[in-house]
């Protein structure tokens, strides 16, 4: 193992609402310095600006409106920091700031800038603490939550690890035995279907954020854990292979980070849908998507953006990016490729979507 990622919720983080837990703080900080010793690289992904910029402006639930919740943010991230910082002081660490926007990963160029720069970090011994930026992410570009950030980190970054610790002990099956599940293979429907949501005032998500966020690990190559943050050692326990929490199996063929990107960074600006025989290409025969197999299409978009390509049911079949618009694929659709190259003569690539650029969803 050489790179874990850490995401810890705000119910972990605080004693309350506003009320940083030091002690907490500093107990992980001893652990992620023992990991560093043992010559695994560490992220953290924390949660708790908002809730302690509410505790400085005496709020005491999560505000309704986002410019509130932006204000608590910009309040209270400065102080996290420095709450970071002041726990890996005694063991000569470096915590280092790292902001983002789901709008700033979406953006191959800036993506790849945001890859490059963590990986500096780490190259210099830098524990990088990462928190989306709240203080400006409307709701078009956020995340949803941290535990979303934290596998799109994960993700990002490579890791072999992501480890999930909040106030929540694992997944716990509260429609049978009531107990946690120790071990899961695959996120079936019925997986699905345990997770219940969070009624925290300073949280969001629930264990239907950590099950979305598990599948973006998992389909990058990631054991993910989730256990209760709380609990003396975890992360050092969870690294020892102690049987604590739930254990999601990383896919045993990862996609490659090209295809990553396009299946968990982006959110379609329209969809393209597609005939039997279209979908049975891309699906069993790694076809590229061309304009004969093309129904039709639905939203505004341009060439080089990403879209979803759905079924005649409607159901998601791939997303990739489209080398036509939506004003030209319907000009296109159902034409071969020598009546496409009358209209466009000058188009050097006639398929609509190439395989290279495509993903199976």
């Amino acid at each position: 193992m050489k790179r874990i990622v850490i995401k810890l919720g705000t119910g972990i983080l605080t004693t309350g609402i506003g009320i940083v837990d030091t002690d907490r703080i500093n107990a992980i900080c001893t652990q992620v310095a023992e990991v560093r010793k043992r010559g695994i690289e560490v992220l953290i992904v924390s949660s708790g600006a908002v809730g302690m910029g509410m505790g400085v402006l005496d709020l005491q639930r999560r505000p309704p409106t986002l410019a509130k919740q932006q204000a608590c943010a910009s309040i209270g991230q400065s102080r996290l920091i420095q709450c970071w910082q002041s726990g890996l002081d005694p063991f000569d660490l470096v915590a280092g700031q790292i902001l983002l926007t789901h709008e700033g990963l979406k953006i191959r160029s800036r993506y790849v800038n945001a890859k490059n720069t963590i990986s500096q970090m780490l190259a210099y011994g830098v524990v990088p603490v990462i928190n989306e930026n709240d203080a400006i992410s409307a709701y078009e570009i956020k995340f949803g939550n941290n535990d979303i950030l934290g596998a799109m980190v994960a993700s990002l970054t490579d890791a072999d690890q992501f480890q999930i610790l909040s106030t929540a002990p694992g997944l716990v099956d509260m429609d049978d035995s009531g107990e946690i599940i120790p071990l899961v293979h695959t996120i079936t429907p019925d997986i699905e279907a345990l997770a219940k949501d969070t009624d925290s005032p300073t949280a969001v998500g629930g264990m239907i954020s950590k099950l979305q966020a598990a599948k973006i690990a998992t389909g990058s190559g990631c054991d993910v854990l989730i256990a209760d943050g709380s609990d003396t050692d975890i992360i050092l326990r969870i690294l020892d292979g102690e049987a604590v929490g739930t254990r999601f199996s990383a896919h045993h063929s990862p996609m490659v980070s090209k295809k990553r990107w396009l299946a968990y960074f982006q959110r379609p600006s329209g969809s393209i849908q597609i005939d039997d025989g279209a979908s049975n290409a891309l699906i069993r025969d790694d076809r590229s998507l061309l304009a004969a197999g093309i129904v039709q299409c639905s939203g505004n978009f341009h060439s080089g953006d990403v879209v979803d390509v759905v079924d005649q049911n409607g159901n998601p079949v791939a997303r990739g990016e489209t080398t036509f618009s939506s004003h030209e694929i319907q000009q296109i659709a159902r034409k071969s490729a020598a009546e496409i190259e009358t209209l466009f003569p000058d188009r050097k690539r006639l398929e609509v979507i190439h395989r290279d650029a495509l993903v199976l969803l």
